[in-house]
């Protein structure tokens, strides 16, 4: 059984971070390299494999808001520091086991996701990430499905557009991987109707120009606005 089935016969409003990662990487979404650890002696050994330093994130199908309960730890750089923390994570509620991410650099942060529309259907949103997405309402949306075409007018509609060029040693995004992501959300929340939200937030830019997932989000079922995410709840406000 596939990750979504499985996920909808346990009962579950959402996928976990890594189902999340693992069901888009599906679809050619690239996500950062991760894994997912039982107890803070596994993810030692997971993030020596993985190289240090980490990322080590408290992880369950409940956790929505995991950075308000401090259930996020960057910036990891040893095995002490992985075990102190992931002994820490564990203890929070819905936290189920520990995901050992790889740290991506860089410097821009991006955000896109896919909402289920009461009158649109699914409809793919495009903008600027982290903290900045709800702050600066700098977003474009599409209706699914669409072209390439489409897709890189969103991406040259928001008013940071120039986030996307050569900047300050930084190379130009990879437009076709970052417009591939976009055109494929939209496919996704055709093909899934048992989807009604996918928000990835960051979005980040590494060094070579890539754009890679480090967070994000699968809601399942048919559900109002006021049971979504924030960040998704914001993305179906402001398509209304």
């Amino acid at each position: 059984m596939d990750l979504i089935g499985r996920a909808l016969e346990m009962g579950q409003g959402a996928l976990d971070e890594h189902e999340s990662k693992d069901f888009l990487a599906g679809y050619g979404i690239p996500v950062c390299r991760e894994a997912l650890a039982a107890d803070p002696v596994s993810a030692c050994e997971l993030a020596t494999r993985i190289g240090f330093p980490i990322a080590l994130k408290a992880c369950g199908p409940a956790l929505f808001h995991k950075t308000e309960i401090g259930g996020v730890a960057l910036n990891i750089t040893s095995e002490a520091r992985t075990r102190e923390e992931g002994e820490r994570l564990l203890t929070l509620p819905g936290c189920k086991a520990l995901l050992v991410q790889e740290m991506i650099i860089g410097k821009r942060e991006l955000a896109c996701g896919m909402i289920r529309d009461e009158q649109f259907g699914p409809c793919v949103m495009y903008g600027l990430g982290g903290v900045l997405t709800e702050l600066l309402d700098d977003v474009s949306f599409r209706i699914a499905p669409f072209e390439f075409e489409d897709a890189y007018e969103m991406i040259g509609e928001i008013r940071a557009r120039a986030i996307t060029g050569s900047y300050r040693g930084e190379p130009r995004v990879d437009m076709r991987a970052l417009a591939t992501i976009l055109v494929e959300l939209g496919r996704i929340g055709v093909v899934h109707r048992e989807i009604s939200a996918i928000d990835i937030n960051p979005l980040i830019i590494c060094g070579d120009g890539t754009p890679v997932a480090v967070d994000a989000l699968v809601l399942l079922g048919a559900r109002g606005g006021q049971d979504l995410h924030p960040r998704a709840r914001y993305a179906t406000e402001a398509n209304a």
